[in-house]
Protein backbone atom coordinates (compact mmCIF):
# COMPACT_ATOMS: atom_id res chain seq x y z
CA UNK A 1 0.00 0.00 0.00
CA UNK A 2 2.71 2.38 1.08
CA UNK A 3 4.01 2.16 -2.80
CA UNK A 4 0.46 2.28 -4.49
CA UNK A 5 0.25 5.62 -2.63
CA UNK A 6 3.43 6.52 -3.85
CA UNK A 7 2.72 5.67 -7.30
CA UNK A 8 -0.60 7.06 -7.31
CA UNK A 9 0.78 10.40 -6.07
CA UNK A 10 3.80 10.45 -8.49
CA UNK A 11 1.20 9.93 -11.34
CA UNK A 12 -1.88 12.00 -10.16
CA UNK A 13 -3.68 9.00 -9.99
CA UNK A 14 -6.67 6.76 -7.86
CA UNK A 15 -6.14 3.15 -6.68
CA UNK A 16 -8.93 0.89 -4.62
CA UNK A 17 -8.68 -1.52 -1.76
CA UNK A 18 -11.31 -4.37 -1.67
CA UNK A 19 -12.28 -5.80 1.44
CA UNK A 20 -13.64 -9.13 1.25
CA UNK A 21 -15.14 -11.43 3.51
CA UNK A 22 -17.08 -14.91 2.45
CA UNK A 23 -20.36 -14.54 4.00
CA UNK A 24 -21.36 -17.29 6.88
CA UNK A 25 -17.95 -18.84 7.07
CA UNK A 26 -18.08 -19.39 10.57
CA UNK A 27 -21.21 -21.33 10.04
CA UNK A 28 -19.32 -23.39 7.63
CA UNK A 29 -16.38 -24.32 10.19
CA UNK A 30 -18.58 -25.41 12.85
CA UNK A 31 -21.55 -27.72 11.04
CA UNK A 32 -18.88 -29.11 8.15
CA UNK A 33 -15.29 -28.95 10.75
CA UNK A 34 -12.25 -27.21 10.37
CA UNK A 35 -11.14 -29.53 7.72
CA UNK A 36 -13.57 -28.84 5.07
CA UNK A 37 -13.43 -24.94 6.18
CA UNK A 38 -9.76 -24.82 5.34
CA UNK A 39 -10.00 -26.60 2.27
CA UNK A 40 -13.19 -24.23 1.26
CA UNK A 41 -10.23 -21.47 1.90
CA UNK A 42 -8.37 -22.56 -0.36
CA UNK A 43 -10.36 -23.12 -3.51
CA UNK A 44 -11.90 -19.80 -2.47
CA UNK A 45 -8.36 -17.83 -2.36
CA UNK A 46 -7.32 -20.22 -5.70
CA UNK A 47 -10.85 -18.19 -7.62
CA UNK A 48 -9.35 -14.90 -6.13
CA UNK A 49 -6.05 -15.81 -7.35
CA UNK A 50 -7.24 -16.12 -11.01
CA UNK A 51 -9.94 -13.17 -11.09
CA UNK A 52 -7.63 -10.60 -9.28
CA UNK A 53 -5.50 -10.88 -12.15
CA UNK A 54 -2.37 -8.61 -11.81
CA UNK A 55 -3.62 -6.56 -8.65
CA UNK A 56 -2.30 -7.36 -5.54
CA UNK A 57 -4.46 -10.31 -3.56
CA UNK A 58 -3.98 -10.48 0.44
CA UNK A 59 -5.33 -13.17 3.08
CA UNK A 60 -4.92 -11.29 6.24
CA UNK A 61 -6.94 -13.91 8.49
CA UNK A 62 -9.57 -16.12 8.63
CA UNK A 63 -11.84 -15.60 6.06
CA UNK A 64 -10.79 -11.47 5.53
CA UNK A 65 -8.89 -11.57 1.68
CA UNK A 66 -8.01 -7.54 0.20
CA UNK A 67 -7.03 -6.91 -2.96
CA UNK A 68 -5.39 -3.83 -4.14
CA UNK A 69 -6.48 -2.73 -7.62
CA UNK A 70 -4.00 -0.32 -9.11
CA UNK A 71 -4.94 -0.35 -13.02
CA UNK A 72 -8.12 0.99 -14.91
CA UNK A 73 -9.79 3.92 -13.91
CA UNK A 74 -11.36 4.08 -10.04
CA UNK A 75 -14.30 3.29 -9.47
CA UNK A 76 -15.64 1.45 -12.04
CA UNK A 77 -12.51 -0.91 -12.19
CA UNK A 78 -12.95 -2.31 -8.73
CA UNK A 79 -16.79 -2.39 -9.05
CA UNK A 80 -16.16 -4.60 -12.23
CA UNK A 81 -13.71 -6.82 -10.20
CA UNK A 82 -15.82 -7.43 -7.60
CA UNK A 83 -18.97 -8.34 -8.92
CA UNK A 84 -17.24 -10.76 -10.87
CA UNK A 85 -15.63 -11.94 -7.80
CA UNK A 86 -19.16 -12.24 -6.84
CA UNK A 87 -20.06 -14.21 -9.50
CA UNK A 88 -17.39 -16.93 -9.38
CA UNK A 89 -18.56 -17.97 -6.08
CA UNK A 90 -22.22 -18.15 -7.11
CA UNK A 91 -22.07 -22.03 -8.24
CA UNK A 92 -20.66 -22.59 -4.62
CA UNK A 93 -18.10 -24.96 -4.01
CA UNK A 94 -17.59 -29.22 -3.55
CA UNK A 95 -15.74 -29.97 -0.99
CA UNK A 96 -15.36 -33.69 -0.19
CA UNK A 97 -19.21 -34.09 -1.25
CA UNK A 98 -20.27 -31.49 0.24
CA UNK A 99 -21.99 -28.54 -1.72
CA UNK A 100 -21.41 -25.22 -0.11
CA UNK A 101 -22.79 -22.33 -1.35
CA UNK A 102 -22.52 -18.89 -0.17
CA UNK A 103 -21.72 -15.39 -1.37
CA UNK A 104 -19.21 -13.10 -0.91
CA UNK A 105 -19.38 -9.25 1.20
CA UNK A 106 -17.13 -6.51 -0.42
CA UNK A 107 -16.37 -3.19 0.71
CA UNK A 108 -14.16 -0.51 -1.14
CA UNK A 109 -12.41 2.75 -0.42
CA UNK A 110 -10.92 4.61 -3.58
CA UNK A 111 -7.60 6.79 -2.60
CA UNK A 112 -6.93 9.57 -1.65
CA UNK A 113 -10.75 10.22 -1.88
CA UNK A 114 -11.42 8.13 1.24
CA UNK A 115 -8.59 8.30 3.00
CA UNK A 116 -5.03 10.09 2.67
CA UNK A 117 -3.07 7.33 3.63
CA UNK A 118 -2.92 3.66 4.11
CA UNK A 119 -4.56 3.13 8.07
CA UNK A 120 -7.28 5.81 7.06
CA UNK A 121 -8.14 3.72 3.57
CA UNK A 122 -7.96 0.25 5.51
CA UNK A 123 -10.68 1.47 8.30
CA UNK A 124 -12.98 3.12 5.79
CA UNK A 125 -13.03 0.12 3.17
CA UNK A 126 -13.64 -2.04 6.57
CA UNK A 127 -16.44 0.12 7.30
CA UNK A 128 -18.12 -0.16 4.19
CA UNK A 129 -17.53 -4.19 4.20
CA UNK A 130 -19.80 -4.08 7.74
CA UNK A 131 -22.20 -1.88 5.74
CA UNK A 132 -22.19 -4.49 3.00
CA UNK A 133 -22.76 -7.16 5.46
CA UNK A 134 -25.81 -5.40 7.46
CA UNK A 135 -27.18 -4.89 3.92
CA UNK A 136 -27.11 -8.56 3.74
CA UNK A 137 -25.33 -11.35 1.71
CA UNK A 138 -23.34 -10.96 -1.34
CA UNK A 139 -23.80 -7.30 -1.37
CA UNK A 140 -20.56 -4.81 -2.40
CA UNK A 141 -20.72 -1.12 -1.27
CA UNK A 142 -18.18 1.68 -1.19
CA UNK A 143 -17.17 3.86 1.50
CA UNK A 144 -19.44 6.86 2.44
CA UNK A 145 -18.57 9.85 4.66
CA UNK A 146 -22.07 8.85 6.37
CA UNK A 147 -20.50 5.32 7.43
CA UNK A 148 -18.04 6.80 9.13
CA UNK A 149 -20.42 8.84 11.43
CA UNK A 150 -22.50 5.52 11.66
CA UNK A 151 -19.11 3.76 13.01
CA UNK A 152 -18.51 6.58 15.53
CA UNK A 153 -22.46 6.05 16.64
CA UNK A 154 -22.33 2.31 16.63
CA UNK A 155 -19.20 2.73 19.49
CA UNK A 156 -21.56 5.12 21.41
CA UNK A 157 -24.69 2.96 21.25
CA UNK A 158 -22.45 0.31 22.51
CA UNK A 159 -21.75 2.09 25.66
CA UNK A 160 -24.91 3.41 25.96
CA UNK A 161 -26.52 -0.17 26.04
CA UNK A 162 -24.18 -0.75 28.72
CA UNK A 163 -25.62 1.65 30.85
CA UNK A 164 -29.59 1.04 29.78
CA UNK A 165 -30.27 -0.97 32.60
CA UNK A 166 -29.58 1.01 35.41
CA UNK A 167 -31.09 3.71 33.39
CA UNK A 168 -34.49 2.24 33.45
CA UNK A 169 -34.83 2.18 30.09
CA UNK A 170 -35.36 -1.46 29.05
CA UNK A 171 -39.24 -2.65 28.18
CA UNK A 172 -40.87 -5.72 27.66
CA UNK A 173 -43.22 -6.16 25.15
CA UNK A 174 -45.85 -9.28 24.97
CA UNK A 175 -47.19 -10.18 21.47
CA UNK A 176 -50.40 -13.44 22.27
CA UNK A 177 -49.46 -16.93 20.22
CA UNK A 178 -53.22 -18.14 19.28
CA UNK A 179 -54.81 -21.75 18.01
CA UNK A 180 -56.43 -21.62 15.16
CA UNK A 181 -59.76 -21.33 16.30
CA UNK A 182 -58.50 -17.88 18.06
CA UNK A 183 -57.80 -19.24 21.44
CA UNK A 184 -54.58 -17.07 23.19
CA UNK A 185 -52.05 -19.87 24.58
CA UNK A 186 -49.68 -17.42 25.78
CA UNK A 187 -47.35 -14.62 24.96
CA UNK A 188 -43.67 -14.16 23.49
CA UNK A 189 -42.34 -11.67 25.44
CA UNK A 190 -40.32 -8.96 23.13
CA UNK A 191 -37.76 -6.27 24.22
CA UNK A 192 -37.63 -2.98 23.80
CA UNK A 193 -35.16 -0.21 23.95
CA UNK A 194 -36.64 3.39 24.60
CA UNK A 195 -33.53 5.40 25.20
CA UNK A 196 -33.83 8.59 26.92
CA UNK A 197 -32.45 10.80 23.81
CA UNK A 198 -32.77 8.30 20.80
CA UNK A 199 -35.80 7.37 21.29
CA UNK A 200 -37.08 3.66 21.05
CA UNK A 201 -34.29 1.74 19.07
CA UNK A 202 -35.39 -1.14 17.10
CA UNK A 203 -34.27 -4.73 18.07
CA UNK A 204 -32.47 -5.68 15.39
CA UNK A 205 -30.03 -2.67 16.17
CA UNK A 206 -29.34 -3.24 19.16
CA UNK A 207 -29.17 -6.97 20.07
CA UNK A 208 -26.54 -7.45 17.86
CA UNK A 209 -24.70 -5.00 19.38
CA UNK A 210 -25.33 -6.09 23.22
CA UNK A 211 -23.84 -9.54 21.79
CA UNK A 212 -20.72 -8.45 20.46
CA UNK A 213 -20.31 -6.71 23.43
CA UNK A 214 -21.50 -9.43 25.88
CA UNK A 215 -23.94 -6.87 27.32
CA UNK A 216 -26.40 -9.96 26.02
CA UNK A 217 -25.14 -11.58 29.42
CA UNK A 218 -26.96 -9.32 32.02
CA UNK A 219 -29.64 -8.05 29.35
CA UNK A 220 -30.97 -11.66 28.95
CA UNK A 221 -30.88 -12.20 32.47
CA UNK A 222 -33.05 -9.07 33.12
CA UNK A 223 -35.23 -9.85 30.67
CA UNK A 224 -35.98 -13.42 31.46
CA UNK A 225 -36.46 -13.01 34.76
CA UNK A 226 -39.41 -9.97 33.70
CA UNK A 227 -40.69 -11.81 31.78
CA UNK A 228 -41.54 -14.42 34.25
CA UNK A 229 -42.16 -12.43 37.22
CA UNK A 230 -44.75 -10.56 34.75
CA UNK A 231 -46.57 -13.92 33.98
CA UNK A 232 -46.65 -15.17 37.15
CA UNK A 233 -49.26 -12.15 38.15
CA UNK A 234 -51.75 -13.46 35.35
CA UNK A 235 -54.82 -15.09 36.80
CA UNK A 236 -55.12 -17.21 34.02
CA UNK A 237 -51.95 -19.93 33.43
CA UNK A 238 -50.79 -18.42 29.93
CA UNK A 239 -47.70 -19.51 28.21
CA UNK A 240 -44.86 -16.99 28.23
CA UNK A 241 -42.05 -17.33 25.45
CA UNK A 242 -38.49 -16.23 25.88
CA UNK A 243 -36.07 -15.98 23.12
CA UNK A 244 -32.51 -16.95 24.01
CA UNK A 245 -29.08 -15.70 22.20
CA UNK A 246 -26.06 -18.24 21.56
CA UNK A 247 -24.25 -15.88 23.24
CA UNK A 248 -26.19 -16.46 27.03
CA UNK A 249 -25.23 -20.44 25.89
CA UNK A 250 -22.02 -20.28 25.72
CA UNK A 251 -20.93 -17.60 28.67
CA UNK A 252 -23.92 -18.33 31.06
CA UNK A 253 -24.70 -21.33 33.58
CA UNK A 254 -28.64 -20.96 32.03
CA UNK A 255 -30.21 -23.67 33.69
CA UNK A 256 -28.91 -22.45 37.03
CA UNK A 257 -30.12 -18.67 36.09
CA UNK A 258 -33.46 -20.09 34.94
CA UNK A 259 -34.00 -22.37 38.17
CA UNK A 260 -33.37 -19.41 40.38
CA UNK A 261 -35.61 -17.23 38.36
CA UNK A 262 -38.50 -19.63 38.83
CA UNK A 263 -37.98 -20.04 42.19
CA UNK A 264 -38.03 -16.33 42.89
CA UNK A 265 -40.51 -15.06 40.72
CA UNK A 266 -43.35 -18.40 41.17
CA UNK A 267 -43.67 -18.81 37.91
CA UNK A 268 -44.83 -23.18 37.31
CA UNK A 269 -42.05 -24.45 34.94
CA UNK A 270 -44.60 -25.71 32.61
CA UNK A 271 -45.84 -22.12 31.54
CA UNK A 272 -41.91 -21.04 30.36
CA UNK A 273 -40.76 -21.55 27.08
CA UNK A 274 -37.15 -20.83 25.59
CA UNK A 275 -37.08 -20.05 22.19
CA UNK A 276 -33.97 -20.53 20.64
CA UNK A 277 -32.59 -20.04 16.89
CA UNK A 278 -29.79 -22.81 15.13
CA UNK A 279 -27.12 -20.63 15.76
CA UNK A 280 -27.06 -21.87 19.17
CA UNK A 281 -26.57 -25.66 17.81
CA UNK A 282 -23.61 -24.47 15.73
CA UNK A 283 -21.30 -22.70 18.12
CA UNK A 284 -21.11 -25.69 20.38
CA UNK A 285 -23.47 -28.65 19.47
CA UNK A 286 -22.57 -31.07 21.75
CA UNK A 287 -22.35 -28.31 24.92
CA UNK A 288 -25.43 -26.94 23.48
CA UNK A 289 -27.55 -30.17 23.71
CA UNK A 290 -26.48 -30.95 27.20
CA UNK A 291 -27.66 -27.25 27.96
CA UNK A 292 -30.96 -27.60 26.95
CA UNK A 293 -31.54 -31.44 28.43
CA UNK A 294 -30.58 -29.57 31.81
CA UNK A 295 -33.14 -26.60 30.96
CA UNK A 296 -35.84 -29.24 29.66
CA UNK A 297 -35.34 -31.33 33.38
CA UNK A 298 -36.66 -28.04 34.48
CA UNK A 299 -39.55 -28.78 32.94
CA UNK A 300 -39.41 -25.54 31.09
CA UNK A 301 -40.76 -25.99 27.56
CA UNK A 302 -37.93 -25.18 24.39
CA UNK A 303 -39.18 -23.93 20.85
CA UNK A 304 -36.78 -24.19 17.49
CA UNK A 305 -37.74 -20.31 16.19
CA UNK A 306 -36.71 -18.92 12.87
CA UNK A 307 -37.06 -22.55 11.09
CA UNK A 308 -36.41 -22.49 7.48
CA UNK A 309 -33.98 -19.39 7.26
CA UNK A 310 -30.67 -21.03 8.77
CA UNK A 311 -28.98 -24.72 7.53
CA UNK A 312 -32.35 -26.28 9.10
CA UNK A 313 -30.33 -29.71 9.94
CA UNK A 314 -32.42 -32.19 10.40
CA UNK A 315 -29.65 -33.32 12.98
CA UNK A 316 -30.61 -30.95 15.23
CA UNK A 317 -34.71 -31.86 15.40
CA UNK A 318 -33.05 -35.47 15.83
CA UNK A 319 -30.63 -34.75 18.59
CA UNK A 320 -33.39 -33.18 21.17
CA UNK A 321 -36.45 -33.36 21.59
CA UNK A 322 -38.41 -29.46 21.06
CA UNK A 323 -41.79 -28.47 21.82
CA UNK A 324 -42.47 -26.74 19.31
CA UNK A 325 -41.16 -25.23 15.69
CA UNK A 326 -41.90 -22.09 14.35
CA UNK A 327 -41.87 -20.93 11.05
CA UNK A 328 -40.16 -18.09 9.98
CA UNK A 329 -42.08 -14.83 9.26
CA UNK A 330 -40.58 -14.33 5.70
CA UNK A 331 -42.07 -18.04 4.35
CA UNK A 332 -45.51 -16.45 5.76
CA UNK A 333 -45.04 -12.92 3.84
CA UNK A 334 -44.44 -14.83 0.47
CA UNK A 335 -47.63 -17.10 0.77
CA UNK A 336 -49.97 -15.72 -1.85
CA UNK A 337 -46.97 -14.87 -4.42
CA UNK A 338 -44.70 -17.86 -3.76
CA UNK A 339 -45.16 -21.14 -4.48
CA UNK A 340 -42.06 -22.35 -2.74
CA UNK A 341 -42.90 -20.76 0.58
CA UNK A 342 -45.96 -22.61 0.12
CA UNK A 343 -44.65 -26.00 -0.72
CA UNK A 344 -41.56 -24.97 2.39
CA UNK A 345 -44.73 -24.11 4.98
CA UNK A 346 -46.65 -27.42 3.88
CA UNK A 347 -43.19 -29.36 4.27
CA UNK A 348 -42.43 -28.35 7.92
CA UNK A 349 -46.08 -28.80 9.05
CA UNK A 350 -45.73 -32.75 7.72
CA UNK A 351 -42.05 -33.04 9.22
CA UNK A 352 -43.24 -31.57 12.43
CA UNK A 353 -45.93 -33.49 13.03
CA UNK A 354 -44.38 -36.69 11.81
CA UNK A 355 -42.17 -35.67 14.77
CA UNK A 356 -45.30 -35.03 17.25
CA UNK A 357 -44.32 -31.48 17.58
CA UNK A 358 -46.71 -28.63 16.49
CA UNK A 359 -46.19 -25.97 14.70
CA UNK A 360 -46.34 -21.92 15.13
CA UNK A 361 -46.67 -19.64 12.21
CA UNK A 362 -44.84 -16.13 12.41
CA UNK A 363 -45.47 -12.71 11.29
CA UNK A 364 -49.34 -13.57 10.45
CA UNK A 365 -51.06 -10.76 8.39
CA UNK A 366 -53.95 -11.04 6.70
CA UNK A 367 -56.68 -13.36 6.96
CA UNK A 368 -55.63 -15.49 3.38
CA UNK A 369 -52.77 -16.35 5.41
CA UNK A 370 -54.25 -17.71 7.96
CA UNK A 371 -57.04 -19.80 5.84
CA UNK A 372 -53.86 -21.35 3.90
CA UNK A 373 -52.10 -22.57 7.40
CA UNK A 374 -55.65 -23.27 8.60
CA UNK A 375 -55.73 -25.64 5.23
CA UNK A 376 -52.65 -27.25 6.13
CA UNK A 377 -53.44 -28.08 9.54
CA UNK A 378 -50.75 -25.54 10.93
CA UNK A 379 -51.20 -25.49 15.05
CA UNK A 380 -50.93 -21.71 16.27
CA UNK A 381 -50.58 -18.68 14.99
CA UNK A 382 -48.31 -15.57 15.95
CA UNK A 383 -48.46 -12.24 14.00
CA UNK A 384 -50.31 -8.80 13.72
CA UNK A 385 -53.44 -10.43 12.73
CA UNK A 386 -54.17 -12.04 16.48
CA UNK A 387 -52.01 -8.89 18.13
CA UNK A 388 -49.29 -6.29 18.03
CA UNK A 389 -46.50 -6.50 20.71
CA UNK A 390 -47.75 -4.21 23.25
CA UNK A 391 -47.42 -3.84 27.12
CA UNK A 392 -48.83 -6.58 28.80
CA UNK A 393 -51.35 -4.11 30.47
CA UNK A 394 -52.87 -3.69 26.76
CA UNK A 395 -54.04 -7.51 27.19
CA UNK A 396 -55.01 -7.40 30.90
CA UNK A 397 -58.67 -8.96 29.86
CA UNK A 398 -56.79 -11.71 28.06
CA UNK A 399 -54.47 -12.60 31.31
CA UNK A 400 -55.77 -10.96 34.15
CA UNK A 401 -54.21 -8.40 35.50
CA UNK A 402 -55.08 -4.57 35.87
CA UNK A 403 -54.71 -2.49 33.35
CA UNK A 404 -52.42 0.27 34.88
CA UNK A 405 -50.68 -1.31 37.42
CA UNK A 406 -47.57 0.91 39.25
CA UNK A 407 -44.13 -0.19 38.37
CA UNK A 408 -43.48 -0.15 41.74
CA UNK A 409 -46.28 -2.04 42.76
CA UNK A 410 -45.08 -4.66 40.54
CA UNK A 411 -42.17 -4.78 41.42
CA UNK A 412 -43.46 -5.70 45.24
CA UNK A 413 -45.62 -8.31 44.07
Amino acid sequence: MAQAIDDADASQSQFSILCIDFDRFKEVNEVFGHGVADRLLQKLASRLKVASGDAFLARLGGDDFNILVSAGKQPAASEELAKHIQELVFDGFNIDGHIIKTALSIGIAIYPHDGPDAQTLMINADAALARAKRDGRGSLRFFEAEMDKQQRDRLAMQHELGASLERNELRLFFQPQARMDGEITGFEALLRWEHSVRGRIAPNTFIPLAEENGMIIPIGAWVLKEACRQAATWSKPLLVAVNLSPVQFHYSDLPALVLSILLETGLPPHRLELEITEGVLMNDFDRAISVLRRLKALGVSIAMDDFGTGYSSLRYIQAFPFDKLKVDKSFVDQLNQNLQSQAIIRAVVGLAHGLGLPVVAEGVETLDQLEFLKREHCDEVQGYLIGRPQPIEHYADIVGVPEALPRSVEAAG
